[in-house]
C-alpha cells in the first residue's frame, strides 16, 4: 500500500494538467492554480446585483486569466458596453460577508445573510452588493479580498514591465508585503530561484520564488509528523490529528475532510490527504480558535432576565465625546448591528414641539427622538431576536413626554411591550425567549398608590443619575415630592422601572422588575465591601452600569469587574475603541451574537456565596492549566500611519482577563522586521481558576524601543469557547472588523490541574501529541 502511495507522489507536485497551469499563468505565479475558490471563479458564478430591495438584476461574475480582472456581465444579449463591466481586484479594498451595506440590511429577513456579500472598492467606486446561489459560493468570492494580493504587489514592484523580476524589484516587492529580509539571505534566495542565471526571475522563477516565500513550514512539521510515510496523510492518519485536536475522530469524519479540501485527483481517490490539501484545511474556518458551535444560539434562553449579561450602550446616540461629538442614528444601526440589546436616548424638550435626543446643555448636536425610534424600530431585531431595552434618561416637559409615548407606540406597533406577559409568575422577570422580538422601555413609572416621599425618592434618584453621569436635570424636576412622568410614558413600564438603589436588604423585599442604575465606581465599591450580597442582588434584579462623567472623551471601564459580581447591564460607549470593547466584543461573541449570554450557574442563585474578588476557592473555583503556544503569524499589516517603507517588529501578548485570581498576561519577544510570517514559538501556561467567567486576549503589536508599541490586531473570546489543538487565530482592527487574511497559529492545551479538588472535567479535551 504504501509502496502504491510512493510512486503515485509525483502525481500530486502538478495537481493540474500542463494545459491548465499554461492558461493561468499568472495565478500559478502565486500558487493558487489548484485553489478550489479560484477555479469557481475563474468558471464564473451566477448572482443577483442589488441596488435597492426593488432593483435586483441577474448577473454573471467571472475571474479572468490573468488572475486580476474580474468580469460582471449581463444576462441580456445586448452587446452594449453598460450590459458588461469589468474591475481589477486591485480595485477591490475588502469584501464583507452577509448583509452589512446599507442596501442588504434592508433585505435582512427577505434573503439568506449567509449568500450575500459586498464588494467594496477603493476611491470613489460604489460598493457591489451580491446575492449568491449557495454560501459556499459566497465564500468563494469573498476570497477576492485577497487571493491576488501578492500579484498585484508584484506588479507593482515590475517596474519596466518586462513580466521579470530583478534584485532590487524583488526587493521592492518583499518591502511592498511587509518583509525585511537582510541582504545576504535576500541575494541567496534570489540567486536560488534564478536557474536561468539572467539575474532577472521569469514566470516559473517567480513561482518559486513566491512557494519559498509563501512556504508554511510549521504546517510542514505538522503534516510530517503525523504521516506514515512523510509524503500523504492516510484517512487514519489524519483521524488521528483529529483525535488530538479534540474533534470528531471518526473515519467517517477524516474522510469527508479529504473530499472536501484535497483538490488532487488522486490522493481524494485514494483517500489521501496532500500536503497542500493539509495547508488547506489547516487555514480554513473549520480550524478557527473559535468553538463553530458558539456561533449560533446554543444556550438555554429560558431563564429570567436576570440570569443574563446583556450586552448595552451607554450615550448610544453620540458618535465622538461628550462635550462637541455629533449625535446621530448612524451608532444605533452599528449598536444594534453588532447585536446590542440596551441602548440609551437622552431625551429633552425640542423646537415646535419635538423632543430630542442629545448629551443636554452641551455642545453635542441633537437628533429628532422620532429619527431615533424609526431606526431603532428597522434595525432592532435584524441581528437578534430577543428583547431590546431602551434606557431612557427624560429630560422632557409633561407636553413632550407624550410625545414621546406616541411616538413609541405608532412606530414600535406590536414590538413595543406595553403590559406583562400572561400566565407568567409575577415574582420573577420573563425569559429572554419569552420576549421574543419585543422592545422593553426603561424608566421611571408613576406610582399614585404610592406616598409623596417615594416619588420624591423616585426624582432624586434621577438628579444623581444625572449628577453622576454629566447629564443636567430640568429645574422643575427638582420639585420635592412631585414626579414629573405623564401616565402616557410611564405606562409603558413594564419589567424594567428604574428605582434608586439604598441598600441590598431593601432591595431583595421589592419586586422583581425594579431595577437600579449603578456609577462604575458605586459598582467597584460594593463589589469591594459588599461583593457576596451583590451577586445574590443580581440573581433577581438587573443592574445597569455605566461610566463616570468625568470621561468626557467617551473612554470606557473595565467590564469585566462588573460581570464577576454578576451585573447585567454593564453599558459602555461603543463608538470608543480599545481594551475594553475588545471584551465587550468577546463576551458577546458566543451564542450566536445575540447580545443575551447566559450566566454562570454560581451567578444565578440567590443564595450564592461566589465573591467577586475571588481568591481561590468556592464556587465556580474549577481551576484548569491553559497552555498556549504562540507559534507564528501571517501577512501582519503596518500601522495605517506608519510610512510605506517601514517594516513592523510584532509581538504577541496573550492575556486573561477574569477573576481577580485569573488576570494574567505575557508577551513573546518581539521578531525584527518581519510582518509577513514572524515566528516565535514561545509556550505560556496560565492557571485559570473560574474559567467560566474567563477571557482570553490575544494583542500583536509592533515593538517600538522609543515610544509606545503600535496596534496591530487583537482577538478575544471565551475561555468557554477555545478549542485546543492547532488553530488559527483571525485577528480583528482596532475597532472590531475583520484584518483578514491577517492571522496567528497557536497550540491551545486545557488540562484539570493536578492539585484541584474539583471532580470537575476540563471543560475541553486535548492533544496528547506535539511534534
Amino acid at each position: 500500500m504504501l509502496g502504491n502511495r510512493k510512486k503515485a507522489i509525483p502525481q500530486v507536485k502538478n495537481g493540474a494538467g500542463t494545459s491548465e497551469l499554461k492558461a493561468i499563468d499568472p495565478l500559478r505565479n502565486l500558487g493558487v492554480q489548484n485553489d478550489e475558490d479560484v477555479r469557481q471563479m475563474l468558471q464564473g458564478s451566477s448572482m443577483v446585483k442589488v441596488r435597492s430591495p426593488r432593483w435586483q438584476k441577474r448577473r454573471i461574475l467571472k475571474l479572468l486569466e490573468d488572475g486580476v480582472t474580474v468580469w460582471c456581465q449581463s444576462y441580456k444579449t445586448s452587446s452594449r458596453a453598460k450590459e458588461q463591466q469589468s474591475f481589477s481586484i486591485m480595485e477591490v479594498e475588502c469584501v464583507h460577508e452577509g448583509c452589512q451595506s446599507e442596501t442588504l440590511r434592508q433585505m435582512v429577513g427577505s434573503v439568506p445573510e449567509n449568500q450575500c456579500l459586498t464588494v467594496v472598492f477603493k476611491g470613489p467606486r460604489k460598493s457591489l452588493d451580491l446575492l449568491c446561489q449557495s454560501q459556499e459560493e459566497a465564500q468563494c468570492w469573498c476570497f477576492l479580498d485577497n487571493v491576488t494580493w501578492i500579484h498585484a504587489y508584484m506588479s507593482r514592484a515590475d517596474r519596466n514591465r518586462d513580466d521579470k523580476m530583478s534584485y532590487e524589484e524583488v526587493q521592492m516587492l518583499l518591502q511592498m508585503i511587509n518583509i525585511d529580509l537582510n541582504d545576504q539571505y535576500a541575494r541567496n534566495l534570489f540567486q536560488k530561484c534564478d536557474q536561468s542565471g539572467d539575474r532577472r526571475l521569469d514566470h516559473e522563477e517567480i513561482e518559486v520564488f513566491c512557494r519559498e516565500l509563501l512556504r508554511r513550514p510549521e504546517l510542514d512539521i505538522i503534516f510530517i509528523h503525523y504521516s506514515a510515510n512523510g509524503c500523504v496523510l492516510s484517512a487514519v492518519d489524519l483521524r488521528d490529528f483529529l483525535k488530538d485536536q479534540g474533534e470528531d475522530a471518526s473515519l467517517v469524519h477524516a474522510q469527508s475532510l479529504i473530499l472536501t479540501y484535497e483538490l488532487n485527483e488522486w490522493a481524494q481517490k485514494n483517500s489521501f490527504m496532500t500536503p497542500n490539501g493539509f495547508t488547506m484545511y489547516m487555514l480554513s474556518k473549520e480550524n478557527c480558535v473559535f468553538n463553530p458551535e458558539h456561533a449560533r444560539v446554543y444556550q438555554d434562553m429560558a431563564h429570567p432576565l436576570s440570569h443574563y449579561f446583556i450586552s448595552s450602550s451607554h450615550n448610544t446616540y453620540l458618535t465622538k465625546d461628550q462635550l462637541t461629538g455629533n449625535s446621530s442614528t448612524e451608532p444605533y444601526i452599528r449598536a444594534l448591528k453588532h447585536g446590542c440589546r440596551c441602548v440609551e436616548l437622552d431625551c429633552w424638550d425640542g423646537d415646535k414641539g419635538e423632543p430630542v435626543i442629545y448629551h443636554g446643555h452641551t455642545l453635542t448636536s441633537k437628533v429628532p427622538f422620532v429619527e431615533v425610534i424609526e431606526t431603532i424600530n428597522e434595525y432592532a431585531f435584524k441581528s437578534s431576536p430577543y428583547p431590546l431595552i431602551l434606557s431612557l434618561e427624560n429630560h422632557c416637559s409633561l407636553e413632550q413626554q407624550k410625545v414621546m409615548a406616541r411616538y413609541l407606540h405608532s412606530i414600535l406597533g406590536d414590538k413595543l411591550l406595553t403590559k406583562p406577559l400572561e400566565g407568567l409568575d409575577s415574582h420573577n422577570l420573563p425569559s429572554p425567549e419569552a420576549l421574543k422580538g419585543k422592545v422593553l422601555v426603561k424608566g421611571k413609572k408613576e406610582r399614585l398608590e404610592e406616598c409623596s416621599s417615594s416619588s420624591s425618592d423616585l426624582s432624586s434618584s434621577d438628579e444623581e443619575t444625572s449628577r453622576i453621569e454629566g447629564k443636567p436635570r430640568r429645574k422643575e424636576d427638582k420639585k420635592a415630592g412631585v414626579s414629573k412622568i405623564t401616565p402616557e410614558l410611564s405606562d409603558l413600564v413594564v419589567y424594567t422601572c428604574s428605582v434608586p438603589f439604598k441598600s441590598f436588604e431593601q432591595a431583595a423585599k421589592s419586586p422583581a422588575t425594579n431595577m437600579s442604575s449603578f456609577s462604575e465606581s458605586d459598582a467597584l465599591r460594593h463589589i469591594k465591601d459588599s461583593g457576596v450580597y451583590f451577586v445574590r442582588h443580581n440573581s433577581h434584579h438587573l443592574s445597569r452600569i455605566y461610566p463616570s462623567g468625568q470621561r468626557l472623551h467617551s473612554s470606557n471601564y473595565n467590564p469585566q469587574e462588573m460581570w464577576n459580581a454578576g451585573c447585567q447591564i454593564v453599558a459602555l460607549n461603543f463608538q470608543t475603541s480599545g481594551e475594553q470593547m475588545d471584551l465587550n466584543q468577546g463576551r458577546f461573541l458566543q451564542n450566536g451574537e445575540c447580545g443575551y449570554i447566559l450566566k454562570p450557574a454560581f451567578l444565578c442563585q440567590p443564595d450564592s456565596t461566589f465573591n467577586p474578588e475571588n481568591v481561590g476557592g468556592g464556587p465556580g473555583h474549577r481551576p484548569v492549566m491553559l497552555t498556549v503556544r504562540v507559534i507564528s503569524a501571517q501577512q501582519l499589516p503596518k500601522p495605517e500611519w506608519d510610512k510605506p517603507s517601514s517594516i513592523v517588529d510584532p509581538q504577541v501578548w496573550v492575556e486573561i482577563h477574569g477573576a481577580p485570581i485569573d488576570n494574567n498576561k505575557k508577551k513573546t519577544h518581539y521578531v525584527e522586521n518581519n510582518g509577513f510570517n514572524p515566528r516565535w514559538d514561545c509556550t505560556f501556561n496560565f492557571t485559570v481558576h473560574v474559567p467560566d467567567l474567563a477571557l482570553i486576549r490575544f494583542l500583536v503589536e509592533d515593538h517600538d524601543y522609543t515610544s509606545r508599541n503600535d496596534f496591530l490586531g487583537q482577538f478575544t473570546l471565551p475561555f468557554t469557547s477555545v478549542r485546543t489543538g492547532y488553530r488559527h487565530v483571525r485577528l480583528l482592527k482596532m475597532d472590531g472588523s475583520s484584518l483578514s487574511p491577517a492571522s496567528l497559529f497557536i497550540h491551545v492545551k486545557v488540562t484539570p490541574c493536578q492539585n484541584s479538588k474539583s471532580s470537575a472535567k476540563s471543560p475541553t479535551h486535548f492533544p496528547t501529541k506535539n511534534p
